[in-house]
């Protein structure tokens, strides 16, 4: 019987919850491959609540109860697969088992070294941030108040500016005083988007694009850089720091480069980030920067140079002067229109890249300015020096900012000597009109005391008021060609490599190939060629094969470090060549000047400064530059030797005369120089006292004709120095204690031999002395034949090994360029000295210098390096000369170098 329970219609009974299928789709447990087990109903997977039969009815009802139903027919099992074995089964679930719990506890301990370094991670992380954010709290607690930005901008407190002897010079008015200065502060809005844009892309290109006041990825290049270097280098200043250092940061603070400095400047950029909107910041920024001409801000830059509001700068204009504030005199439109033309091209080419202009308007806006011609406003002209006065203006906009020069108020001591400037100033007007008619237009003269670097007078040019001569052009800080007047520091450089004033030079005609195969053959200025000179003569009389033979042996890299100790900067070429001591690069009037300094000044590197000490107006000291130390960068000895051979009036009398206008009434050293065709020609020279530096020219750059430095520059170095001089008196070149006075061979510059018919006084580096006699190179010397300087070498033989030999490099080895070690033993009863050199083929006409002389005696040892990577390929003699107690005795060895 079924009890009504238990009846498949009775809605009471309970049934299983079944998932609809959709059709053609398979059932959850089709899906998963599932297969009921084959000794239970086909349904035994569903649970169902067990419920007691209820209890029969006795009676009749009973007789009512339906017929038992007849079961659901049972569908027939899938049989499963045989089981394994029993044992089998056990070991295969423990094996199992056992892998489980072996890869748990690799996991568990990879996870617990993987949270052990994240939580060191995050801890050092958090330390960092905790550092950061503890220092940042710090710094920002003690820099000034952001707050007042806008009352820090300039208030055009007036700078006066006194010459040396406490003379007022100038006194530079509020720039709102049109008779002073323009300024004209304007919104942001009224400024013109070009310049707006064009100032963004050349100074911070990331302006708009952080939120925070600096450039991190500039940060970090700093941060770099100062590692790298071992020393701050200051840079990668945005916008907003520019602001922060200007207007809230102290002049004193304003000037260090220091890496606190840097980190105020940027915690003060920060907060004006989080104070003030970019388009707040940009405004105070275009509103203080300095255009040149006494221009400031962007609406007196519009109104100086295109007579419009600054609102309505189309692109050329706006991206003409967007690049002049980084250097208002380099890029100064009036004084330098080619170099702000340069500087236009980058800041168009920098927009561009930033995306704020397509490439094709970049020529239009260059042809748009290139058409305009510019005149500077007159005001706040000095009456006296106005080169030196804009060189000073420079320096302190440089150092200060607008908000020094004129919020402060400052009292600017410069080291200008009125007397001084007049008498320069004197001497340039009367030697132009002696030069009327040789096509001479202009001269510029630079006066310092080699002791402490100060400029005493500045003319820049004849007339800084002749707009026919580009009067306003200061000649004395422009690049110019120093012909033969840059020959001293390759002499120089000579003698610190073991040259002396007594080295033998063959002035003779010869062909020099450089590393390009290029070929240069010079010639000397009266086009003659002059036979063996010393060194002495080769420089008095500026002869040009000595100086190529000497800058050959230095090399041009050690001589570019040379002039680079001695303040001469020439522009960066990788291709400069040996003509490069003739004037072949580039260099100021005033750096060569002040390389001259150096000659006067016993070796000490004093930089060239315009101003001695910069005060506030009650008096406190601002900055003194007297303080700064000079470096010692040529030795006392061998400036001294320079020095002795460039005050030889002698020795230059050969080719110049004896009273040649070099010679002063006192101890003076002096050296002319002219270029190719006559363009440019110079003077400088110097007492213990004073250095002067004379350029005579045209600034169009056209020939003059015929002029040289002993005909155009001299005279007004003379009229210079006799004048500074005149009640003064003369002081001579004092000795080192390193120099020493010997007897050399006038035919040869040896130590005499016993056949010298000529001998002279010699000036030496103590441990630099004359070489060895040789009366080889007396008797070629006298008949000016050079090949008569050395008789056929010995072959190297067992008797000579004994005492002097080279073997390395052995004889008749060829060797690749490089560094090559000279190898042997020079060890001859009564040994004194040694000394290395080298010539041309197997048997020299001419030798040259390698090393010595050494003090030692070497015994199967180095003798010395020599570097012959610059060595043309083909054959060459070394010789050791030995000088003992019974006389000369000379070892060779023969190689050739390797194509």
């Amino acid at each position: 019987m079924t009890t009504p329970s238990e009846s498949p219609s009775d809605p009471n009974t309970p049934k299983p919850k079944v998932r609809p299928v959709a059709p053609g789709q398979k059932s959850v447990s089709e899906r998963e491959g599932y297969v009921p087990d084959a000794a239970q109903p086909s349904q035994s997977h569903v649970t169902r609540p067990v419920i007691p039969p209820a209890p029969a009815s006795p009676g009749p009802s009973s007789s009512l109860r339906k017929p038992k139903a007849e079961p659901e027919p049972v569908m027939p099992a899938v049989r499963p697969a045989p089981a394994a074995p029993s044992s089998t089964r056990t070991a295969a679930k423990e094996k199992a088992r056992a892998a489980r719990k072996q890869r748990a506890r690799a996991m568990s301990r990879a996870s617990r070294l993987f949270l052990t370094f994240a939580l060191l991670f995050f801890i050092g992380f958090f330390a960092v941030v905790a550092i950061g954010m503890g220092g940042y709290i710090v710094i920002a607690a003690q820099v000034p108040d952001v707050g007042a930005l806008r009352e820090k901008q300039s208030t055009f407190a007036s700078t006066r500016i006194y010459d040396a002897e406490g003379g007022l010079l100038l006194e530079l008015t509020d720039p709102n005083n049109p008779t002073a200065g323009i300024r004209q502060r304007v919104g942001i809005n009224e400024i013109s988007p070009f310049l707006r844009q064009a100032t963004i892309a050349t100074e911070d290109p990331n302006f708009y694009r952080y939120s925070v006041g600096f450039d991190p990825i500039a940060i970090v290049r700093v941060l770099y850089y100062a590692w790298e270097e071992r020393d701050f280098v200051s840079g990668g200043s945005t916008i907003t720091q520019q602001v922060a250092r200007n207007l809230l940061l102290t002049p004193e603070e304003r000037s260090q480069r220091t890496l606190s400095r840097k980190l105020r400047e940027i915690v003060l950029a920060n907060e004006i980030s989080r104070r003030y909107s970019r388009d707040e910041i940009l405004e105070i920024y275009l509103n203080e920067l300095n255009y040149a001409n006494l221009a400031y801000g962007a609406e007196a830059a519009s109104r100086t140079y295109f007579g419009k509001r600054a609102k309505e700068l189309t692109l050329a204009e706006a991206s003409f002067i967007a690049g002049i504030p980084q250097s208002p005199v380099l890029w100064d439109p009036v004084a330098n229109k080619t170099n702000t033309l340069r500087r236009q091209a980058e800041v168009l080419r920098l927009m561009s890249k930033a995306g704020f202009i397509p490439e094709g308007d970049i020529e239009a806006a260059q042809a748009a300015m290139r058409a305009r011609e510019f005149q500077a406003p007159k005001l706040n002209v000095p009456n006296i020096a106005p080169h030196f006065f804009y060189y000073v203006r420079e320096q302190l906009d440089r150092e200060f900012g607008a908000k020094g020069l004129y919020g402060e108020g400052f009292k600017v001591y410069t080291s200008l000597n009125p007397i001084v400037q007049r008498i320069a100033e004197q001497a340039v007007r009367e030697q132009l009109a002696r030069l009327k008619d040789k096509n001479v237009s202009n001269a510029a003269v630079v006066v310092l005391r080699p002791q402490t670097g100060e400029i005493l007078a500045m003319v820049g040019s004849a007339d800084f008021n002749d707009p026919s001569i580009d009067g306003q052009v200061n000649v004395a800080i422009s690049s110019q060609q120093p012909g033969s007047s840059i020959k001293p520091f390759t002499y120089l450089a000579a003698l610190e490599k073991g040259w002396t004033p007594a080295t033998l030079f063959w002035d003779v005609p010869k062909t020099y190939t450089n590393q390009y195969g290029q070929q240069f053959k010079p010639r000397n200025y009266d086009g003659k060629f002059h036979g063996p000179m010393l060194m002495r003569e080769a420089l008095a009389r500026s002869m040009n094969i000595p100086a190529v033979d000497a800058l050959e042996f230095v090399t041009v890299p050690e001589f570019i470090t040379m002039t680079n100790r001695v303040g001469i900067k020439f522009p960066p070429n990788p291709q400069y060549g040996l003509a490069i001591t003739l004037g072949g690069a580039e260099s100021t009037l005033l750096n060569l000047s002040g390389a001259y300094a150096v000659l006067a000044n016993n070796g000490v590197y004093m930089k060239p400064t315009a101003i001695t000490r910069v005060e506030t107006l009650d008096g406190k000291v601002v900055r003194d530059y007297t303080k700064t130390q000079g470096e010692q960068v040529v030795k006392p000895e061998h400036a001294y030797l320079i020095t002795h051979m460039l005050s030889d009036n002698a020795a230059r009398a050969i080719s110049f005369g004896r009273n040649n206008v070099l010679n002063l009434p006192f101890p003076a050293a002096a050296k002319t120089g002219t270029t190719n065709d006559f363009r440019d020609n110079l003077t400088v020279g110097y007492t213990p006292d004073f250095v002067t530096g004379v350029w005579v020219g045209n600034n169009d750059n056209s020939e003059m004709e015929g002029v040289t430095g002993l005909t155009g520059a001299a005279p007004i170095w003379r009229d210079v120095m006799l004048g500074i001089l005149k009640d003064q008196p003369a002081r001579e070149f004092v000795r080192p204690a390193g120099v020493v006075e010997l007897e050399v061979c006038a035919e040869g510059g040896r130590a005499p031999s016993s056949n010298c018919t000529k001998r002279v006084k010699e000036v030496f580096k103590s441990d630099q002395l004359p070489l060895p006699a040789d009366e080889n190179v007396e008797r070629a010397v006298a008949a000016k034949d050079p090949k008569l300087a050395a008789a056929p070498a010995p072959a190297v033989g067992p008797a000579q090994a004994q005492e002097i030999a080279i073997t390395q490099p052995a004889n008749g080895a060829a060797y690749g360029r490089g560094l090559l070690s000279i190898r042997g033993t020079v060890n001859p009863a009564g040994f004194n000295e040694y000394q290395v050199e080298y010539g041309d083929g197997d048997n020299p006409g001419e030798w040259k210098w390698i090393s010595g002389p050494h003090r030692s005696p070497v015994i199967d040892d180095q003798l010395t390096q020599w570097g012959i990577e610059n060595l043309p390929p083909g054959r060459y003699t070394i010789r050791v000369t030995v000088s003992t107690s019974s006389g000369t005795q000379v070892g060779y060895s023969r190689f050739d170098v390797a194509p």
